[in-house]
């Protein structure tokens, strides 16, 4: 090759070369362009990102800290905490099971439960028997049912009493003898005329005027207390072997009870319940201890669940008044839970009917069977003093109004 064609060859091999450094130059470049591009793109959605959580965290927290300032003013102040009850009430009455009949509310008033529109104030004057306006009355009844017979077995009247911030029960024995166009005991009459007649004739032989009632029958008790988580009850060392070594506790399975503290579930506390002719711890005996340990049932519930906060109440309470039947209203319970709330009551009495001295126990009295046949004045006298909290001599002047 001469001289002239090697310098043709070399310079031809540098343009080539030149060539290439442009080319890999222009493709480093690029690619060098798309990465800054890609992490800024990168970088810039992170930011975004981030700033996007900051605004969701801040709204959240706004959002938080403004339902605990709501909640704050509805729990400090009584007009919120009005709402409160309003939402409750609305909540309980939802949940239990409607009576479907009437209650004679007063002697003028015959009132369909579901058009009844209770108000305290402009019906403090219409009753026939005892009202004050510092005590409400409920009757609380559970109702056992065999072979088609539907008896009240169980019956307490529950008064709350803001004068002395307390809720007072007081059992009334079911055998009590009822004079009447057919005379009866008194737990016969709800198979009569349901809880209207059973309220006319508590209302009518006692003298006091019942606000409202609920009742439960005693398969649903179980359930409610099982919901519940049990109770804790004591038992003496007779009812511990009694409720093992017979059918009172259905179950075979819990027929394991203990003398002293138990912790029991709705199967053995009903079996509790129903003891009859065996003494209680203390000593009571027959019916006298069936009321106490009823008694004793309740107090143990309010007991557990007074100091509960409102969540866990409210979740317990959803399923448990689907067992209770109820002539209720929106506006009573409202009110029981504002009464009850507002006076701080967190103390319960008990009580039985008939009193001690004040009654006899025939085998027969006007066809009736081992029925209780009171003086009635007397424990009448007793009850007052015991819901409204008079004197002797209180007591007596208010039911001569009713004589």
């Amino acid at each position: 090759m001469s001289k002239k064609q090697n310098l043709q060859h070399d310079l031809f091999d540098n343009i080539l070369h030149e060539e290439e450094l442009i080319e890999y130059d222009d493709l480093s470049s690029a690619l060098s362009k798309q990465v800054t591009e890609i992490l800024g793109n990168d970088l810039g959605y992170k930011k975004k990102k981030k700033k996007k959580y900051k605004v969701v965290f801040i709204l959240t927290g706004a959002i938080l800290f403004s339902l605990a300032a709501c909640l704050i003013i509805l729990i400090r102040t009584k007009s919120g905490r009005k709402i409160l009850y309003k939402l409750a009430s609305n909540y309980i009455y939802e949940a239990v099971d409607k009576d479907k009949g009437n209650v004679d509310i007063d002697n003028n008033i015959n009132l369909t439960i579901k058009t009844i529109d209770f108000d305290v104030d402009t019906m403090k004057n219409n009753y026939k028997y005892r009202h004050e306006d510092y005590v409400t009355n409920y009757l609380i009844f559970g109702i056992e049912e065999i072979k088609g017979a539907k008896n009240t077995d169980s019956m307490m009247i529950v008064s709350i009493n803001t004068k002395d911030r307390s809720i007072k029960v007081t059992s009334i024995l079911r055998d009590i003898y009822i004079e009447s166009k057919e005379p009866k005991k008194l737990n016969a009459f709800y198979a009569e005329g349901g809880a209207e007649k059973l309220i006319d004739v508590i209302e009518e032989t006692f003298k006091i005027h019942i606000d409202g009632y609920a009742s439960v029958n005693f398969e649903a008790f179980e359930k409610v207390i099982d919901r519940l988580g049990g109770i804790t009850i004591e038992l003496g060392k007779e009812e511990a072997k009694y409720l093992n070594t017979t059918n009172y506790i259905s179950n075979p399975a819990y027929r394991n009870v203990k003398p002293g503290i138990n912790h029991l579930n709705g199967n053995q506390v009903l079996g509790y319940c129903r003891i009859r002719r065996l003494k209680t711890l203390g000593g009571a005996n027959d019916d006298y201890g069936r009321t106490l340990r009823q008694r004793r049932v309740l107090k143990a519930i309010f007991d557990k669940y007074k100091s509960e906060n409102i969540l866990t109440l409210m979740s317990i309470m959803k399923e448990c008044l689907n067992y209770v039947t109820s002539n209720l209203e929106k506006n009573q319970i409202e009110y029981i839970l504002e009464t009850v709330i507002e006076n701080k009551i967190t103390k319960m009495d008990d009580f039985r009917i008939p009193v001690n001295g004040y009654f006899q126990a025939p085998k027969k009295y006007n066809g009736i069977k081992y029925p209780l046949v009171l003086d009635l004045d007397k424990n009448i006298i007793e009850l007052y003093k015991f819901i409204y909290l008079d004197t002797e001599s209180e007591a007596e002047e208010v039911l001569k109004l009713y004589k």
